[in-house]
């Protein structure tokens, strides 16, 4: 099917491939043991038929929610496709919730039913579920988790014969934001935004049925579902999932993706460990030699499983300038987006084949985008903009300005070229016992400018100068807690010192907090997307701030 320019709802184009390319492999999933499974567009389409019609037998009203639960595989793709072929709405939801937010979003979304797929744990799951909510358990699920199982289902129930379409005006999912700050809110997108976002706005992205895409990144994330699930199901390409954490780089190199979005702190990681084998000066000698340099991109792509990859991307954080850059010399055409749950993540990209560096691009086709004069929150609107928030009128209220736009809560100004540059969220700016203002994310992007350090956080509020929080990389860390220490306490105060030295007066750090226990969405210190819940580092780290300032040294350990 060629590229659409005006869009249709998602299983429009699954009735296109399920007719038109039966035999042709839709979903690579690997399973424990080293067993892969493939299955087609014919193979799909029988077990969501059949899924379909075992949720309309239930008796539910239409536009019923069903929550998908579990860490991403090919069967909670096919439960997506199930529960519109249903009639009903989705409620996705990341596998690392605690029980209690687990049993907030299931009862707040009245779901009728839980599909359970992957999950490393099933702790919160034990305990979040309300007592007699139906559970149908994926082919991954874990053994002890019980219910009705999939495979059950697709045994005892014949097909739906019929194609239904979803309407336009219909509910698509409802998506709990994971939220830096307080309580997750239900974010209501309908197929409409869908429909828009996957159409017209994805032009300026060449997709095709030869594409290959590796799914990791949570699938309960709008990102994943909008840059991945949409596009491979629109345009018949083929997706392959990963296994587990330590079988992710062989997982890449199976699928050897032809296009393949992240998110900053993976692409960071990456990039480390290319410099854990080629020290960063090397490789940088070697690219610049014209016989060598084709030779070496092709190498460390390679061992990166992303030698094919004709188009990379980042989202859901800023990525730091310097990263991009040093992809860009690596051949990567890296293209970074912005958007959040409540626009369906369709707002600003910059374009393939162009470099701005530091910048998110220009507004999607069809996309306003304007910025506050007062505070510099970006605002915009589109088709794609949420319907609102799932029983919350007056959140919704306060998420529009007076006119209609979307506040983004994201500070930002437009440069030169007229792209778009976040230089932070509005509410992180914070103000110094000086009376100065600090917009922390900025810094951030140069402190994570370091092989040893994987994540960052700026903060100290109340100090006379703010405070820089580092989470070690695993290598680093080790090397901390050993003889290595005085070594990178030496390294990190030498990076402290060129930091500073690109900040104003009032921005300087007093030092760096070295952290060497990894930041996990399990400890709350970052959500499910990897972003850094700055309240939950404030409230653990904040009552040292003030010792580690009296310790007058670069360099602590947090």
């Amino acid at each position: 099917m060629a590229q659409d320019q005006e869009g249709k709802v998602p299983l429009e184009y699954f009735y296109h491939w399920e007719r038109t390319t039966p035999d042709k492999v839709f979903l690579t999933q690997p399973a424990p043991g080293g067993v892969v499974r493939d299955i087609t567009w014919r193979e799909a389409g029988d077990e969501v038929r059949r899924i379909a019609a075992w949720l309309k037998a239930q008796g539910w009203p239409a536009g019923s929610r069903v929550a998908i639960l579990g860490k991403n595989s090919a069967h909670w793709m096919l439960s997506d496709l199930a529960v519109m072929m249903a009639g009903h709405v989705s409620v996705p939801m990341y596998s690392t919730f605690s029980a209690d937010a687990l049993n907030y979003i299931l009862t707040h979304s009245e779901s009728r039913a839980c599909f359970v797929g992957k999950l490393d744990e099933i702790g919160g799951l034990k305990d979040g579920v309300p007592p007699g909510l139906p559970i149908v358990t994926l082919p991954l699920s874990p053994a002890a988790v019980s219910g009705t199982p999939w495979d059950a289902i697709i045994k005892q129930t014949a097909p739906l014969k019929e194609s239904p379409v979803n309407s336009p005006e219909d509910l698509w999912t409802i998506v709990y934001t994971s939220g830096t700050t307080g309580r997750s809110k239900g974010v209501m997108l309908k197929f409409a935004a869908l429909k828009w976002a996957a159409g017209p706005s994805m032009a300026r992205v060449r997709i095709t049925g030869d594409d290959r895409f590796l799914s990791y990144l949570p699938l309960a994330h709008i990102m994943e579902r909008v840059v991945l699930e949409v596009p491979a199901v629109h345009y018949g390409a083929h997706v392959y999932f990963a296994d587990a954490l330590d079988t992710f780089l062989a997982d890449l190199k199976r699928a050897r993706p032809t296009v393949f979005m992240s998110v900053p702190r993976l692409w960071v990681k990456f990039q480390q460990g290319v410099h854990a084998k080629m020290p960063p000066q090397k490789l940088k000698r070697l690219l610049r030699i014209p016989i060598l340099r084709g030779i070496v991109r092709r190498k460390v792509l390679a061992g990166l499983g992303l030698e094919h990859c004709r188009l990379a991307g980042s989202g859901a954080a800023p990525l730091p300038a310097e990263v991009l850059r040093w992809y860009r010399d690596l051949g990567l055409d890296m293209v970074e987006g912005y958007g959040m749950t409540e626009n369906a993540a369709i707002s600003h990209a910059t374009l393939p084949g162009t470099s701005h560096p530091g910048t998110v691009g220009v507004p999607y086709t069809g996309v306003e985008s304007r910025l506050d004069p007062e505070t510099g929150e970006v605002q915009m609107r589109s088709p794609a903009v949420m319907a609102g928030y799932y029983k919350e009128p007056e959140l919704t209220q306060a998420a529009f300005t007076a006119d209609g736009w979307l506040r983004t809560g994201d500070k930002g100004r437009i440069d030169a070229n007229g792209c778009l540059v976040i230089t932070g969220r509005v509410k992180d700016i914070f103000k110094t016992s000086k009376g100065k203002y600090v917009a922390p994310a900025p810094i951030e992007d140069l402190l994570v400018n370091h092989p040893a350090i994987e994540a960052a956080v700026v903060s100290g509020g109340n100090l006379d100068q703010p405070v820089g929080l580092v989470m070690l990389s695993p290598e680093a860390a080790a090397a901390a807690k050993g003889a290595g220490r005085a070594a990178l306490a030496e390294q990190l105060a030498a990076h402290l010192k060129s930091v500073n030295e690109k900040l104003d007066a009032h921005e300087k750090l007093q030092c760096i907090a070295a952290v060497t226990t990894p930041w996990t969405p399990e400890s709350g210190f970052v959500t499910p997307t990897l972003k850094v819940r700055r309240n939950r580092i404030d409230e653990v780290y904040g009552p040292q701030f003030e010792a580690w300032v009296k310790a007058s040294t670069p360099v602590v350990w947090a």
